[in-house]
């Protein structure tokens, strides 16, 4: 451990309940420390807030610049590190994402709209997270009434686990008895690995792509000096059939194929399904027409 690593460490350490941190790992652009599921990791990113003076005021002379701006010292981060932003940003994107009273009617139209389909195809190859509640009410359209539980959150500060069930009640039409594939890539992350793993674990949903970024762990930036910022995970999921999650092992899709050939794959699982059914004649051969088009 380099000097500045054992700074790092001491100081994390002594701002945190003891227990709530088990490793910090220090971070340049580009890094991904390997972490187990239960593994309650604080990731320290390196200069995320540090700006050289004169690249935001022009003036070689940093003794005489004014000290940036948290708004300038962040543009002048995204313009030379955009992989890190990127990461930041879907590391925060679950607090800000589909929560059920800004999204929900959203939700509900859509599977309203989809609720006489024989099969569905969602899509969450860019799906960077979401809300845990969000993850709930869009699940609970995949079952038959309550009772299903999905998910639990433990808190590492409070000790206490918040479960998650399916809900008894959705506004429109839901959607059982129905096959459901999930787009999957690298970029799929934190509430959307969340959608992802329940619906595999619980046998509802078959995954087609590339096995997902790997973010169980809710965390939130704090800053530890001016010239640091951290990644503090405060709890981890824990999925009530495998007992674990998918932190820093991503979710495995069940047909691995390249993020770009995911819905055409889909589609033709989906079609097959249609053929399978004992549907109108012009559906079978809208189904096994476009079938032959898409292998073709």
């Amino acid at each position: 451990m380099t000097r500045l690593e054992r700074q790092v460490n001491d100081e994390v350490l002594t701002r945190f309940p003891a227990g709530a941190v088990q490793r910090v790992a220090l971070l340049q652009e580009g890094d991904e420390p390997q972490v187990g599921p239960e593994e309650l990791l604080v990731r320290v990113f390196v200069g995320l807030a540090v700006v050289p003076h004169e690249a935001v005021a022009g003036d070689s002379d940093s003794s005489q610049a004014a000290a940036p701006s948290r708004e300038e010292s962040l543009q002048w981060w995204a313009a030379q590190h955009e992989t890190a932003m990127r990461r930041l940003r879907r590391e925060l994107s679950w607090r800000r994402g589909a929560l059920p009273q800004n999204a929900g009617a959203s939700i509900a139209a859509v599977m309203e709209l989809v609720s006489g389909t024989y099969a569905l195809i969602i899509d969450l190859r860019r799906n960077g997270g979401g809300s845990p509640d969000g993850v709930v009410f869009w699940c609970s359209y995949l079952f038959d009434g309550p009772g299903i539980h999905l998910n639990d959150i433990f808190e590492a500060e409070t000790g206490e686990t918040r479960q998650f069930w399916s809900m008894s009640y959705v506004p429109g039409s839901r959607y059982v008895d129905k096959p459901v594939y999930l787009l999957t890539s690298h970029e799929t992350f934190s509430g959307g690995e969340d959608f992802c793993y329940t619906l595999q674990a619980l046998g509802r949903a078959q995954l087609i792509g590339e096995t997902t970024g790997g973010g169980a762990h809710p965390t939130g930036m704090r800053p530890l000096s001016p010239t640091m910022a951290i990644s503090v995970p405060f709890a981890r999921s824990v999925n009530p059939i495998t007992g674990t999650n998918w932190e820093g092992t991503g979710v495995v899709p069940d047909v691995s194929v390249a993020a770009a050939e995911a819905y055409d794959v889909s589609y033709g699982m989906a079609l097959r399904h249609v053929l399978s059914l004992d549907t109108p004649p012009p559906i079978r051969e809208e189904a096994s027409a476009t079938l032959a088009r898409l292998s073709a």
